[in-house]
């Protein structure tokens, strides 16, 4: 086996451990809530049908018995039964998942297209005004809540100039004209924050890469400094900017629970607030687990795609 083969199984190993441990975690702690049974007859049952509905859901078994069924069910996608709604749970949480991953992934990407640019132009001109002016609005932007800008973009685009509409979702399949037209406003509002945030650290990157010797040589053989530093310095600039938009693809999956509330926007995180008001434990599980588990998922693809782009990473660690 290849030294990145074997790098990528260990990888491998470590997000399914982690997933196995935060499993029991969130099962354990979540368990403790609250009385399912009760919950879902309401505060007027009497005791004796109260532990009939405890024997019936199976509230009865031990702890560790209650934790491999579930654990079991949500392997094959089954999560139960709400307690509230009687519904199945993994329809509704796989069909809110992609509504999310939509939102997630759009903003991710503008923020990477508005941020790769501004961060190189900060460097390149740090010591011209308008890489002054680059890293200042970089910096403010860090400093706004996504939320706000949301509320920001629907006073100024929906309601005063009535370009686009102040929330709702279709799915892309039956309207795509219509669903781009709903997801503009959501997508800045995640992205244009998380960008100021990249800015940032893609601008102390390229400088770092800047003063290096082999950046001097290409100089020395014509090549202007945005040409020496596309063509050379870009991809080891690349490497810690790597681990930032790993770790910012969890903050705005985070970030769309907010935003969703705002937009009206029917993802998991407008649902995990729902599920939370109305004690559906169950539900939160899923919710929960199924965040923590495409968290570690990014942290795993993250450092597959190191192994990759930087070779120096592969001999170190063969």
């Amino acid at each position: 086996m290849s030294a990145v083969a074997w790098q990528v199984l260990r990888r491998l190993l470590i997000f399914l451990a982690g997933i196995a441990v935060a499993s029991v975690v969130v099962f354990w702690l979540l368990s403790g809530i609250g009385d399912p049974a009760r919950i879902r007859l309401g505060l007027g049952a009497t005791d004796e049908s109260v532990a009939a509905m405890r024997a019936q859901m199976g509230l009865d078994r031990s702890l560790v018995t209650q934790y491999l069924d579930w654990a079991g069910g949500a392997i094959r996608g089954d999560f139960g039964v709400s307690y509230v709604s009687d519904a199945a749970i993994g329809p509704q949480l796989f069909d809110r998942l992609a509504v999310t991953l939509w939102l997630v992934f759009g903003a991710m990407i503008l923020s990477i297209l508005i941020a790769v640019p501004l961060g190189m132009a900060a460097a390149m001109w740090h010591r011209r005004w308008s890489g002054t002016l680059i890293s200042g609005i970089a910096q403010l932007g860090v400093a706004v809540p996504a939320f706000l800008v949301g509320f920001l973009l629907i006073a100024v685009f929906a309601v005063k100039l009535g370009w686009f509409p102040s929330g709702g979702y279709v799915v892309p399949a039956q309207d795509p004209l219509g669903f781009l037209h709903r997801m503009v406003l959501p997508w800045l509002s995640l992205g244009l924050v998380q960008a100021a945030v990249l800015t940032r650290y893609v601008r102390s990157a390229v400088l770092d890469e800047m003063g290096q010797d082999y950046l001097r040589t290409a100089r020395s053989k014509g090549l202007t400094p945005w040409q020496a530093m596309i063509r050379h310095g870009l991809r080891n600039a690349s490497i810690p900017v790597l681990t930032v938009i790993g770790l910012q693809m969890i903050t705005i999956l985070v970030g769309a629970v907010v935003v969703e509330q705002v937009f009206v926007i029917p993802g998991i995180g407008s649902w995990l607030v729902d599920m939370v008001g109305n004690q559906d434990i169950l539900a939160v599980q899923a919710i929960v687990i199924t965040l923590v588990a495409i968290a570690l998922l990014v942290s795993f693809v993250v450092d597959v795609i190191y192994l990759l782009v930087d070779p120096r990473l592969r001999v170190r660690r063969s």
